[in-house]
């Protein structure tokens, strides 16, 4: 019995999954997409269906020999690239490059590089989805159909040099009408008044200015707001009314792609790039010492919240060891995905809730560490019981104004105790120092 091929796209997600799969195969890199349009033509048939035309990329030529001939001993070839669009193109690409080669060829994917996700993925070959072929390819002729009419278009009209694209276009004019609207904005003037308050007991309190008269404060100008002041001297502040309630702060749904781009600039200040090239190593494995080469998060371009069961089980169970029963909700948490999105993926997820961020500290880098240990604490958030805060609202008359306060106190830290999810204003040297809320301040005893 010969050995069995298997073609991924990087040779660091090839050393991960050969190290899982054993002697019988042999894992591969394709080096990421091994054709595309030509460069100096346009390479799509206008006329015809768009059809497109694709040529080996440069520098693949040895790459492509290299994988023909590991195919032509094979016994089967698995196509085992990233199990997004652009990754079925590249499966796509490459059988139709292998075909004749070796026909008995199988796609195959990995939602996480473990061992437990490789081995299940190999029990579990399919079919090259042309659907998601068919929509990589369309993106692609759209991408070159733009940059090739439109950008000589504007070295005509405007200016050499500049170009047009698909995505860039589009975007480039939502930021003019979003500019001419800012040109367009009248600003008017307004004022706002606090009055800062002491009771018997500390803290001291700011209330603002809620109503003058039966009529919602509504400054305009400073004049406006002098006379609110005279009239308020030597007025006494009298508490007419406090009402408190309880108020719950439910947590947040685990990492999709552009939620963790965005979190990641926040609280890291990463780039998008670098995010994105951080969480790709994550992804495709990390050299844990005695454990081996692991995968320590899900693929990490994903529009799905989805959980798979099995994962949900182990946060759940972690959550209970971590944190207490006190903080597990009874019931798994769900969120919504939106209609458009790939529901066979997850959410970016820990593949193992064994490596926790302090376990495999030690075995990655400062930024990788960060990264991880946000992924981390989201998941695990996401899955815990809401915070719980008592909010109280006092109204103070003075005059003839009403004054309002608010502040509340935290009865349960819920998923805060792990995750904050208040927007951060500078750069943390944890992903989740927490920071202070508006409204987290406590009043006194009124």
């Amino acid at each position: 019995m010969g050995k069995s091929l298997v073609i991924v796209e990087s040779p660091a997600k090839a050393k991960t999954i050969n190290k899982f799969l054993g002697r019988n195969f042999t894992v591969k890199a394709s080096m990421g997409h091994v054709r595309d349009l030509p460069k100096k033509s346009l390479g799509v048939d206008e006329k015809h269906d768009f059809k497109p035309t694709y040529e080996i990329l440069p520098g693949r030529k040895k790459v492509i020999d290299e994988l023909k001939k590991a195919a032509e001993t094979a016994d089967k070839v698995y196509l085992a690239p990233d199990p997004d669009r652009e990754g079925e193109a590249i499966c796509w690409h490459l059988a139709e490059i292998l075909k004749k080669t070796n026909k008995n060829l199988h796609r195959v994917m990995f939602n996480e590089i473990t061992k437990r996700a490789v081995q299940q993925g190999m029990n579990d070959p399919q079919k090259i989805d042309s659907n998601k072929v068919d929509a990589q390819q369309a993106r692609r002729i759209l991408d070159r159909l733009v940059g090739y009419k439109v950008s000589p278009l504007l070295w005509d009209k405007v200016r050499r040099g500049l170009s047009a694209g698909r995505v860039q276009s589009v975007a480039l004019r939502i930021v003019v009408e979003r500019e001419r609207e800012i040109l367009a904005f009248k600003p008017e003037e307004y004022w706002t008044l606090g009055a800062l308050l002491e009771a018997k007991e500390p803290p001291p309190f700011e209330a603002r200015l809620f109503k003058v008269g039966d009529k919602k404060a509504d400054l305009k100008t400073q004049a406006d707001t002098d006379a609110v002041v005279a009239s308020l001297q030597n007025a006494t502040f009298v508490v007419r009314s406090v009402e408190s309630k309880e108020k719950k702060k439910n947590p947040v749904p685990p990492f999709i792609t552009s939620k963790l781009q965005q979190d990641a600039s926040r609280k890291l200040g990463f780039t998008v790039r670098k995010t994105m090239t951080l969480a790709q190593r994550l992804y495709e494995g990390m050299d844990l010492g005695d454990l081996g080469t692991v995968g320590l998060i899900t693929y990490m371009r994903t529009d799905s919240t989805r959980i798979a069961p099995e994962a949900l089980q182990e946060v759940r169970d972690h959550i209970v060891k971590a944190h207490g029963p006190e903080f597990l909700p009874d019931e798994p948490r769900y969120y919504k995905t939106g209609k458009m999105a790939q529901g066979a993926h997850e959410a970016i997820r820990p593949t193992s809730m064994d490596l926790a961020p302090d376990r495999v500290r030690k075995y990655l880098q400062k930024d990788e560490f960060l990264l991880y240990s946000l992924i981390w604490n989201r998941f695990v958030a996401s899955q815990m019981k809401p915070a719980v805060f008592d909010v109280t609202t006092a109204d103070i008359e003075a005059g003839p104004c009403l004054f309002r306060a608010t502040g509340s106190t935290m009865k349960f830290p819920g998923y805060l105790a792990v995750y904050q999810d208040i927007a951060e204003k500078s750069r943390k040297d944890s992903p989740d120092a927490p920071e202070e809320d508006e409204t987290a301040r406590a009043l006194p005893p009124l």
